[in-house]
């Protein structure tokens, strides 16, 4: 309570106050997703960050390269109080891994892969200031039901989700019909693990 008695709202991560954070992305998804946290943040992008990474990467290694080589590309814009967000998040299954599709046929190719599969969901995140870095991952397993062609013909077709790692949206029509199970953070399957993020901002100096 303050001194009239009345109860105070408290900021939970009052820590961050004195940093301008801000989120390298232009996905929508991550922006509602950081946006719940309740946190006052921007959003900036640089154009033509190119996203490749080396072939003998696996996994996790994957996304949280990612994460850092698009934080790096920021690096010289940072003044002493910028607190730098950025993510990647790839689909993995059998030893492949699945990012963006490039069209229509690579979308629907990716969805016939994952029709009655389970497959792993994995996000790097990369926390940047001028002085500090740290990068983590979260992992999620995702079951899919066998996805007839009608079906993938028609989310493909109606929701084009050609900006989205495995051609899919969790929670879209797809995540409706064809997700069996689900195992870890759902919102690190839709591109941002927000509760382990939030643990991280907490903890950050």
């Amino acid at each position: 309570m303050d001194e009239s008695g009345r109860f105070r709202l408290v900021n939970m991560l009052e820590n961050l106050s004195t940093y301008e954070i801000v989120l390298a992305s232009n996905s929508p998804r991550r922006k509602e997703l950081l946006s719940g946290l309740d946190l006052d943040y921007t959003v900036q992008t640089l154009p033509d960050i190119e996203e490749t990474y080396p072939a003998h990467l696996q996994r996790e290694e994957i996304p949280r390269y990612l994460a850092k080589l698009k934080a790096d590309a920021y690096k010289n814009q940072l003044n002493d109080r910028t607190l730098l967000i950025t993510a990647d998040t790839i689909v993995w299954l059998n030893g492949t891994v699945y990012g963006k599709p490039e069209n229509e046929e690579d979308a629907k190719e990716m969805l016939r892969h994952l029709s009655g599969n389970q497959h792993e969901v994995l996000t790097g995140v990369c926390l940047t200031t001028k002085a500090y870095q740290e990068v983590f991952h979260a992992v999620s397993q995702v079951k899919f039901a066998p996805l007839d062609e009608a079906e993938i013909d028609y989310y493909v077709k109606k929701y084009r989700p050609y900006d989205k790692a495995g051609a899919y949206g969790v929670q879209e029509w797809i995540g409706y019909v064809g997700v069996e199970s689900l195992t870890g953070s759902f919102y690190n399957v839709m591109g941002l693990p927000v509760r382990i993020l939030y643990k991280h901002l907490k903890e950050w100096k």
